[in-house]
């Protein structure tokens, strides 16, 4: 289905507090819980708990998570993304979906993680909204029914794709939710919701049990004196920091950030894994060397992912990710619980390993954190599986470079790598020339979801901007 928008709105604006999510019931959940006396982290767990009924196709407790916290200065950074079965010692083939594509589902444990350590309300209060709106239902959004419509598989038990305006309700959800607010997260990695996840997949009762998600060290890069924070190995985020480093050296317009985004993604490919040290691809020597290289033909791969971020009027900032990866995941959901489970396994495809052996694949999904002169620019985002992190350069970019507020960052039109191929949104056609000179080929695109989307909240003076993408159907707001 083609869709288009209009990028003509001004940015959000607010005195004391922001939140910016791709769903309205999401945004306002996340209000809700500041104005109810929460703070930035319940905020987000309230927003993602939403997004996990009216986003299934992309977000859910049979996802993963990642986040970034800013609070009082400190960074602390949440890797909540779980492995392969841990009985699986023998190279097999990647499933791209059903029972064998599922990873143990970290974020669950996520939400549990940063309420403990972060959260000021309880996750049972994080939790109220969801559970309310999935028992109560809602109305579909216009995007969240094209993505919808776009899954394949579709889960039998989310049959037929709902049309724009369709009232959903998603009790077994719900129940889900409410178990895991009245019991913790052991009503989700223990009991009968864990014996469902169990049935589903090819995990044990043992992986889901042991599982626990890893406090990390953001990766961070300085790029043209603002810093940029991602998330470490094994996910994508040094592709975005190596490409922004890239175009430092290369210098600013669109055929220097193809470049980089190119050599970034091949370098992200060969080297990141579970537990690297990528570190590396920062450094001053080899970016300049690096920059005078060219890339080889890269693959064609895809994705999807909600993204979400809130600033409160303390000053605390979240930046937080949750995937289930392809559209509706594996296309499988445990039976009686409402659990779409994730198809993280395929991207054990990435960079040819092919194996599963009780190890995590490499993830897309990141979430971004700016910093300008030691303190908080704003947390910023943008999903959609692998154009994430070349997004994250162009958004950067033209925020850097161009000096463009969050909003019209976000709605500035994108390219996106596929192989030799450049994607280009309607904005970008007429740089079709400019793309050939490179020795790629252009592709004039009119489809709205392989070019994700993206929210981002900065601090301007005594105020707060917001934005959130076209391409979604969300909103910011705050007060």
């Amino acid at each position: 289905m083609a869709a288009s928008w209009s990028p003509t709105r001004p940015p959000a604006v607010a005195a004391r507090a922001l939140v910016s999510t791709s769903q309205p019931l999401a945004t306002t959940a996340g209000l809700r819980m500041l104005e109810s006396g929460g703070n930035a982290v319940d905020a987000a767990l309230a927003a993602a708990a939403v997004l996990c009924v009216t986003e299934p196709m992309s977000t859910g407790p049979g996802g993963d998570l990642f986040a970034i916290v800013s609070q009082n200065g400190a960074i602390t950074a949440l890797d909540a993304a779980g492995p392969a079965p841990a009985a699986v010692d023998r190279p097999l083939p990647v499933a791209p979906s059903g029972a064998r594509s599922i990873d143990v589902p970290g974020a669950v444990a996520g939400w549990a993680e940063l309420s403990q350590r972060h959260g000021r309300r309880g996750l049972d209060h994080c939790l109220a909204s969801a559970i309310d709106v999935a028992e109560r239902g809602y109305a579909v959004g216009e995007h969240s029914a094209r993505m919808w419509s776009e899954a394949d598989p579709l889960p039998p038990e989310l049959a037929p794709a709902p049309a724009r305006g369709t009232t959903v309700r998603l009790p077994d959800l719900a129940a889900t939710l409410r178990a895991i607010a009245d019991h913790g997260p052991s009503a989700f990695y223990e009991g009968s919701v864990g014996e469902a996840i169990v049935a589903a997949s090819w995990l044990a009762p043992e992986d889901l049990t042991s599982y626990a998600p890893q406090w990390v060290e953001p990766l961070r890069l300085n790029y043209c004196g603002t810093e940029v924070l991602e998330m470490p190995a094994p996910t994508q985020g040094v592709f975005a920091l190596e490409g922004l480093g890239l175009l430092q050296e290369l210098g600013p317009g669109l055929g220097h950030q193809i470049q980089a985004t190119r050599l970034a993604l091949e370098d992200a490919h060969a080297h990141v894994r579970d537990g690297a040290d990528v570190s590396w691809l920062l450094s001053p020597d080899h970016l300049r060397r690096r920059s005078k290289e060219a890339a080889a033909s890269l693959p064609n791969v895809t994705g999807g992912t909600v993204y979400l971020c809130v600033v409160d009027e303390d000053g605390m900032a979240v930046s937080l990710i949750q995937s289930v990866f392809a559209h509706f995941g594996a296309g499988v959901v445990a039976p009686g619980t409402g659990v779409v489970l994730n198809n993280r396994a395929a991207c054990f495809e990435v960079g040819g390993q092919g194996v599963i052996a009780g190890r995590r694949p490499f993830h897309t999904i990141i979430p971004g954190m700016l910093l300008r002169d030691g303190a908080l620019l704003g947390p910023f985002g943008i999903m959609g599986g692998f154009i994430q992190a070349q997004a994250h350069v162009q958004f950067v970019a033209s925020v850097v470079d161009d000096g463009l507020d969050p909003q019209a960052a976000l709605d500035r039109p994108r390219f996106r790598l596929e192989g030799d191929e450049v994607a280009l949104e309607a904005g970008l056609w007429d740089q079709a020339d400019a793309v050939r000179s490179l020795g790629l080929t252009p592709v004039r695109e009119s489809e709205v979801s392989p070019f994700g989307g993206g929210q981002a909240i900065f601090v301007a003076d005594d105020h707060l901007v917001g934005g959130t993408d076209a391409r979604k159907d969300g909103y910011a707001a705050g007060y």
